[in-house]
């Protein structure tokens, strides 16, 4: 039966390459190439070599020129090298050209990221999204898999043998096809009922018409240990790109009393295969749907700017981009340099300074959310009968009680409370004496 191929299983050593066609794209090819030396790396490859290539004009066969691409293999074998990485993404009649010119397994960045997405998804939505974007990006690639017969047709001198293999070749892709059909409307179809199960839940959640924030932000920005610290969570936070794909919601409570539900998602890298922000639309869609971002920078990064614009596209993207939008400088313990701190200062004038690690900042950062839905909580007080204990329990529930007295046959009980049950307490409103 056809699978996908899981190629950090198979290859221990990487070159990375990427081509460049304008010379002014030079400074952010290399930035490029440079991330994508840290995803080889997440999936456990060593990387021996990195080659940045500058090419007059784009080439067909192999993006760039045959000699350039010669030079490419000569190298990955000097190294001995088992998998060439091309940052630049790969047309499937490329792939398959760099494959018989070197004989090596040869991939793009967006194979890499699929793979460290198949290889970190925990939830049975992400497995499905990750399956679905693996079998798309693999339906136009299949013929690859089975270029060993098209190499023994030609081994064996022709003939009756050689046509033979290319048939059995041939019917077995159209198998193959067919079986990739099938698992992406499986997936497809999965997917769906996933998505409907989360707008129940969804709907559930918005009867008490919680607040709801999401924290976006690029891949390894802090995003997982902000919630982390916000909320009392455990989920998994670590310094590598791709910690988590799983999105997390918790709920906490603002300074005012106000709960928030904070909603840590996938993180984004530039050039994020376009498949992956459809497939990840359903994970996703908690940004869109949530009343405010929390937008994590790392401060450290000297890509920040760009990792910013990133985000700030992807989140276009989704149709989320004219959200309110707290800017959190993360990581800000670690920018000791007065002239760094005052050009990010200049860069992002309203972000808040913080810290996941240390706690700094999350104070402010809290107290930014009550302003935010400032006009959703009211001070109230209220008497209620002793019967009714479901209001003072509702109360307890989704508002902040701050006293709670009794009187004869009545509960006194002062609270904040959300503007979404105020309405079903006002008859028990206390009338000032």
């Amino acid at each position: 039966m056809f699978e996908v191929r899981q190629k950090p299983d198979m290859v221990e050593r990487a070159l990375l390459v990427r081509f460049y066609f304008d010379a002014r794209e030079a400074d952010e090819s290399a930035s490029l190439l440079e991330e994508l030396g840290e995803l080889v790396k997440t999936l456990g490859i060593e990387v021996v070599e990195s080659v940045l290539c500058r090419s007059r004009e784009m080439h067909k066969k192999f993006l760039c020129g045959t000699g350039k691409a010669d030079e490419m293999v000569a190298l990955a074998r000097a190294h001995e090298c088992d998998v060439i990485v091309i940052d630049n993404g790969l047309a499937p009649s490329q792939q398959r050209e760099w494959e018989r010119l070197a004989d090596l397994c040869v991939i793009d960045r967006e194979e890499v990221i699929l793979d460290i997405f198949a290889k970190r998804a925990q939830t049975k939505e992400a497995r499905l999204q990750v399956e679905l974007a693996r079998m798309q990006y693999a339906l136009p690639r299949l013929a690859r898999m089975w270029g060993h017969l098209d190499r023994e047709s030609a081994g064996s001198g022709g003939g009756a043998g050689g046509g033979a293999s290319r048939g059995m070749g041939e019917k077995q892709i159209e198998v193959d096809r067919r079986l990739a059909y099938q698992i992406i409307d499986r997936a497809k179809r999965e997917i769906e009922v996933v998505r409907k199960q989360r707008k129940t839940q969804r709907k559930e959640r918005e009867k008490f018409d919680t607040p709801h924030a999401a924290i976006v932000g690029y891949t390894n920005a802090g995003k997982s240990t902000m919630l982390n610290i916000l909320s009392g969570a455990d989920v998994m936070a670590k310094d590598m790109l791709f910690a988590t794909l799983d999105t997390t919601t918790r709920r906490i409570e603002l300074p005012d009393g106000q709960p928030l539900l904070i909603t840590d998602t996938v993180g984004f890298v530039r050039n994020l295969p376009h498949r992956l922000v459809e497939a990840f639309k359903a994970t996703l869609e908690e940004a869109t749907l949530a009343d405010f971002l929390i937008h994590v920078l790392d401060a450290t990064s000297p890509e920040i700017e760009k990792f910013h614009q990133t985000t700030l596209e992807v989140m276009k993207e989704l149709g989320a981009d004219e959200k309110e939008t707290i800017t959190v400088l993360n990581k800000i313990d670690r920018v000791t340099d007065p002239e760094e701190l005052a050009a990010l200062d200049r860069k992002f004038p309203d972000a808040l300074h913080a810290s996941a690690v240390t706690g700094l900042g999350l104070e402010e950062l809290l107290k930014s959310c009550s302003k935010i839905l400032a006009d959703r909580v009211r001070r109230k007080e209220y008497r209620i009968p002793q019967h009714r204990a479901d209001l003072v329990s509702l109360l307890h529930r989704e508002a902040k009680v701050l006293s709670t007295e009794y009187e004869g046959d009545d509960i006194l009980v002062c609270a904040v409370v959300p503007a979404a049950i105020s309405g079903r307490l006002e008859a028990f409103a206390a009338v000032p004496a």
